[in-house]
C-alpha cells in the first residue's frame, strides 16, 4: 500500500459499465488519502469505452486490450482472467469492484476469488428469472452476486432478489443507480450536441424522433430483422417522424441495419454517440425503443418513455412505474407502441419524469463510503 491508502481497483470492460463507474472512480478519489484507487480497462470494447472516459477525464492506469475480431465469449473469459492476475499480482489490491452483468464484470469477480480479494458489485440483484434471457448477461450476474462481498443494489427490489437467494442483509446496500449519477452531471453541463443529424432534430420546430439502439446477442438473427423491419414500416406509416440509429460496431448489428434500414431519408444510420451526444438524444427523443438495459435506467431522467425489444426485464421498476412497455420483437407491437407515443402529450412526460425508480444522483458516493468503511474496519490487506 501507499501509507495506509487502501488499494482499490475499479474494473471497467463496456461503454455502459463506463459510464457507471466513472462517478464511482471519482467519488473514490475524493476519500483521499484514505482510499487509493486505479482504473483496470479489460479493452473489452476499447473505442466506445475511450469516449466515456473522456468525457469524466479517467485514464486508466491498465488496459489488458481483450478485443479481437470475431472473439468467442470463451476467449474473452480466458483473456480477462490472465489479464486481471496478471495485474493482481504487479499491484496487489484489497478490494475490487465490478459493475452489472458482463464477462468483464464476472471474470474479475473469479479472478478476486481465486486470489482470496473481496470484491464489491455495482447494480447488484438485478433478475429475469431466466439464464437464457438475457444471454449471457442473466448469468453473469448471478455469478458475480454469489462471490461478491458488498452488493450494491440499485433498488428495493434489487435488493429482495438478493435476499431471496440467501445473501446476508448486511452484505447488501441499497444505493440508488449510478446512471443517474452520470447522466445528471452530464446534463448539467448543457453541450450542444456534436451530432449534425441531432444538431438539426433538436432544434426548435423540428420533427419527433426517435431513438433506435439494438446490441444484445439475444436480439441477433432474426429477432434485430424483425425491429428493423418495423422500423421501416413506422417511417412508412407516418410521414413525418424520424428514426436515429447510432449502429454498435458489432457485425451482427452493422449488416441488418445497412440492409434493411440504410437509403430511407427519415433514417438515420449513425456512429455510436458520444455520451454527451446521447444524453441530449435522450432528452429530447419522443420514445426510446430499446434491448439495451441502461437505456431503461437513463431515459426516465428526463422523462423519455421506453419500448423495450425485449420479452423480458431485470428493471421490472421501469415497467411498473408506466416508464416503459415489453414489445419484444413483433413487429405489430413494436410499430403499435411507436404510435401510441407520438399520440402523448406533454404532460404524461412531465409525470413520468417525477416517477423515476432509479436514484437521486448520490449513489456513487454512498458506494464509495461503504468500500470505505468495510476496508477500514476489515484491516489487514489482500490475500495475495
Amino acid at each position: 500500500m501507499t501509507g495506509d491508502r487502501r488499494r482499490v481497483l475499479v474494473v471497467v470492460g463496456t461503454r455502459p459499465e463506463a459510464i457507471k463507474m466513472a462517478p464511482v472512480m471519482r467519488a473514490l478519489e475524493g476519500h483521499f488519502p484514505r482510499v487509493e484507487p486505479r482504473l483496470l480497462l479489460t479493452g473489452q470494447h476499447t473505442d466506445l469505452v475511450d469516449d466515456v472516459l473522456s468525457t469524466f477525464e479517467l485514464v486508466p492506469h491498465w488496459d489488458l486490450g481483450i478485443m479481437k475480431k470475431g472473439q468467442s465469449l470463451t476467449r474473452v473469459a480466458r483473456d480477462c482472467l490472465a489479464g486481471m492476475e496478471n495485474v493482481v499480482f504487479e499491484w496487489h489490491p484489497e478490494f475490487v469492484l465490478v459493475q452489472g452483468d458482463t464477462a468483464s464484470a464476472f471474470m474479475a469477480s473469479l479472478s478476486s476469488y481465486f486470489h482470496g480479494i473481496a470484491t464489491g458489485h455495482v447494480e447488484a440483484g438485478l433478475r429475469t428469472g431466466d439464464l437464457w434471457r438475457p444471454f449471457p448477461e442473466e448469468a453473469f450476474r448471478r455469478m458475480a452476486d454469489v462471490l461478491a462481498d458488498l452488493h450494491f443494489a440499485p433498488t428495493e427490489g434489487a435488493r429482495d432478489n438478493l435476499l431471496r437467494e440467501g445473501i446476508r442483509p448486511g452484505q447488501i446496500h441499497v444505493t440508488g443507480n449510478t446512471v443517474v449519477d452520470a447522466l445528471l452531471e452530464v446534463a448539467q453541463r448543457g453541450l450542444p450536441p456534436a451530432s449534425k443529424v441531432l444538431q438539426r432534430l433538436l432544434a426548435p420546430g423540428a420533427p419527433p424522433f426517435f431513438l433506435l439502439t439494438a446490441h444484445r446477442r439475444e436480439s441477433f438473427g432474426a429477432p434485430i430483422e424483425r425491429i428493423f423491419a418495423a422500423m421501416r414500416s413506422l417511417v412508412e406509416d407516418e410521414g413525418t417522424v424520424e428514426i436515429v440509429v447510432p449502429v454498435h460496431p458489432n457485425p451482427s448489428v452493422i449488416e441488418p441495419a445497412e440492409r434493411l434500414l440504410r437509403g430511407h431519408p427519415r433514417i438515420h444510420l449513425i456512429e455510436p454517440l458520444s455520451y454527451p451526444d446521447l444524453v441530449a438524444a435522450l432528452a429530447g427523443a419522443r420514445g426510446v425503443l430499446t434491448d439495451s438495459g441502461g437505456i431503461q435506467e437513463e431515459a426516465p431522467t428526463f422523462g423519455t418513455p421506453i419500448l423495450v425489444l425485449r420479452e423480458v426485464s431485470e428493471r421490472p421498476e421501469v415497467i411498473s412505474a408506466g416508464l416503459a412497455r415489453l414489445v419484444g420483437t413483433d413487429p405489430a407491437l413494436i410499430v403499435e407502441g411507436s404510435k401510441e407515443l407520438l399520440r402523448r402529450s406533454p404532460e404524461h412526460r412531465a409525470r413520468a419524469r417525477r416517477a423515476n425508480p432509479f436514484g437521486d444522483g448520490k449513489a456513487a458516493e454512498r458506494i464509495a463510503a461503504l468500500v470505505e468503511e468495510f476496508l477500514l474496519a476489515r484491516g489487514g490487506s489482500s490475500a495475495v
